[in-house]
């Protein structure tokens, strides 16, 4: 498990509500959109984080991380896992406090890399799973 419950509480709860969403598009049938919605509905600010940079959930999208011209909180990554840890490494390097990785993204060094750096992290579990249990 990568990530226990006090992790995931933390996260959702205490880590603040600005959500990049990396691989969020308005393709209403990947994950993602659906994930974002409960982040919204759960309180959160999602950014859409896509090559695409389109506008989703009424929110502004952006190209990559480093678009982002504000504070990121949490960045949940839906890329495949062998591109995730780069994107954990950007995380990291634009200060962001906690990256989570979605169900099915594993990276083992990612992961330690970006505990070793300070961020919590959790991996191959879901928030939109995750927050309705928690409460």
């Amino acid at each position: 498990m990568y990530g226990d419950d006090a992790t995931v509480r933390k996260i959702l709860t205490e880590l603040g509500d600005t959500w990049a969403v990396v691989g969020l598009s308005s393709n209403r049938q990947r994950a993602a959109y659906g994930v974002a919605q409960v982040l919204q509905r759960f309180g959160k600010r999602i950014v859409p984080v896509h090559p695409k940079a389109e506008t989703v959930h009424g929110e502004q999208g952006y190209a990559s991380l480093a678009d982002i011209p504000f504070e990121v909180d949490v960045v949940d990554v839906f890329v495949n896992s062998d591109l995730a840890g780069a994107v954990a490494d950007e995380a990291v390097a634009r200060g962001a406090r906690a990256v989570w990785f979605q169900l099915g993204v594993v990276d083992e060094a990612a992961f330690e890399r970006t505990r070793a750096a300070g961020l919590d992290m959790v991996m191959d579990r879901c928030p939109a799973i995750e927050i309705p249990r928690l409460r």
